[in-house]
């Protein structure tokens, strides 16, 4: 029996893959997280065969969380869940550990074929991000374009952005850096016309294709 732990901010998309899972006679839910530290705690203990986890998590995100765990040894192998499917944050994902690489709308058979591939110790990913593994880093255009953006940002900015992708609120972010809640909006505002994103989600992805945000080890 694989014994699996859920790991995604979103109740309903937990319920939706724990449903799918349960009708596997080969796979058993063995527990659920919503955030990054809490998924950190939950392998910790219980030890799960793999871990089913998306990267967009509030306090510690998917691969930070996956950084934490790798240092510790365990046994455990990790599916990755996600939206995203940037080059980058693919490359990230691996690079913490992660086996396998799914992007959310997966087809049922495929979400359970990665995971017993990660039991077996196999790698598994979607066939759309699949060339972004083997191809070349990043061209110089898109350097440059990576290069211009990190000189756009004030160092004010790039402490706000790294605080958003953790996943934290206007007030958290407020109170880390002592300035007002009103300054925050400022800033996220000033982030999101530099970088042309319209939502919290599309700012993210930005930051991470023009590495505007780095995982520590």
């Amino acid at each position: 029996m694989i014994r699996v732990v859920i790991a995604d901010d979103h109740h309903l998309v937990r319920e939706g893959i724990r449903a799918l899972l349960e009708k596997a006679s080969d796979i058993e839910v063995v527990g659920e997280a919503g955030d990054g530290r809490e998924t950190i705690e939950l392998v910790k203990r219980l030890k799960p065969d793999v871990l089913l986890v998306d990267i967009s998590m509030p306090h510690v995100n998917g691969i930070q969380a996956l950084q934490a765990l790798k240092s510790l040894d365990l046994p455990t192998r990790t599916v990755i869940l996600s939206m995203h499917s940037d080059e980058i944050l693919v490359r990230e994902a691996v690079q913490s550990g992660a086996r396998c690489y799914l992007l959310k709308g997966s087809v049922s058979e495929e979400l359970l074929l990665a995971i017993r591939a990660a039991h077996r110790g196999a790698a598994y990913f979607s066939p759309a991000i699949s060339d972004s593994i083997v191809s070349e880093p990043s061209n110089g255009a898109s350097r440059d374009k990576a290069s211009r953006a990190r000189r756009q940002l004030t160092p004010r900015e790039r402490d706000i952005l790294r605080l958003i992708s953790e996943g934290r609120t206007n007030n958290e972010i407020a109170k880390l850096t002592h300035i007002s809640v009103k300054t925050v909006e400022r800033h996220r505002t000033s982030l999101m016309a530099k970088l042309d994103a319209h939502n919290l989600v599309e700012l993210i992805r930005v930051a991470i294709k023009q590495r505007l945000i780095q995982f520590d080890d």
